[in-house]
């Protein structure tokens, strides 16, 4: 069994079509169906059904799906931990869900940057699952994310906050909630999951809402009166900081932002001192 073959398996798992994985890998397709049925000759089993649409994975290869990932990143893990510098160096691609503060996070980009400019950093943001399967899928180094953390991840920060009732201004009396319309990120949010629960005890669909998929609108939306949300309280800072703000029952109120990594045995230097300033930078947010 060779590496070539698993990197042939998995883009064809990807690609759902042995013709387009050709052309992603730059093989010819006669070279990757070869490849594709020595592989199944090797484990004595049908990786792939065949249908005119393309394939699809049999239950064997879903299982050996899992396998080759593992095996594919072991070994480029190997190649990095060869030939990591001393010094934080080479690329660092991290998550980040929108929700997260981003003046402290900015500036700890500013930071890290300065300090370790060898280092390439990219961002990508999305949602809390979304970038936990990338992370998981080692296509992100580490990711901010909200919420649970599932067992094969482990968490260099955790910073708490506090879920509140945000409205224009708290000149307005508490909202009546049978009655207000809500800005809402779409399905998967968890501070929307915590909305539709605490709506739920009191007996009341979440049905009066705005769909957003960027925190930018859901305060902009907030600020103009013609929504309420629910959020953590660290987005109640420059342009946002004099809105409304009410506590919510306690079982409601707690969340958590984590800096997510896998459990990997090996940590690459850069996001090592990444993680490093991250810490270093939120706990004196947190003392000023």
């Amino acid at each position: 069994m060779e590496l070539t073959d698993l990197r042939v398996f998995l883009r064809i798992a990807e690609e759902g079509n042995i013709t387009r994985a050709a052309e992603q890998l730059g093989y010819v397709q006669s070279n990757v169906t070869a490849r594709v049925k020595k592989l199944e000759n090797e484990l004595g089993v049908p990786l792939f059904n065949r249908h005119s649409n393309g394939v699809t994975l049999t239950e064997k290869g879903r299982m050996f799906q899992d396998y080759a990932c593992t095996i594919i990143n072991l070994s480029e893990e190997a190649v990095r931990a060869v030939q990591e510098q001393p010094y934080p160096s080479g690329s660092l691609a991290i998550g980040v869900v929108d929700t997260l503060h981003c003046g402290h996070f900015i500036q700890s980009l500013s930071d890290y940057q300065n300090m370790y400019p060898d280092v390439t950093l990219s961002l990508l943001t999305g949602s809390s699952s979304e970038l936990i399967t990338q992370v998981l899928n080692y296509q992100l180094d580490g990711a901010f994310v909200t919420g649970t953390i599932p067992p094969k991840l482990v968490a260099d920060y955790i910073e708490e906050d506090e879920v509140m009732l945000l409205t224009k201004s708290n000149e307005q009396p508490f909202p009546d909630l049978a009655v207000t319309k809500w800005a809402v990120a779409p399905a998967g949010c968890p501070f929307r999951s915590a909305l539709e629960a605490w709506l739920l005890s009191e007996g009341i669909p979440l049905t009066n809402m705005i769909e957003v998929s960027s925190l930018e609108t859901q305060l902009s939306i907030v600020r103009s009166g013609l929504a309420a949300a629910l959020l953590p309280s660290s987005v109640l800072s420059g342009e946002y900081a004099n809105m409304g703000s009410y506590s919510i029952p306690e079982a409601f109120r707690h969340t958590s932002t984590s800096l997510v990594r896998r459990n990997d045995r090996f940590r690459n230097k850069a996001f090592s001192a990444f993680a490093e300033l991250v810490k270093v930078n939120f706990e004196m947010k947190g003392r000023s």
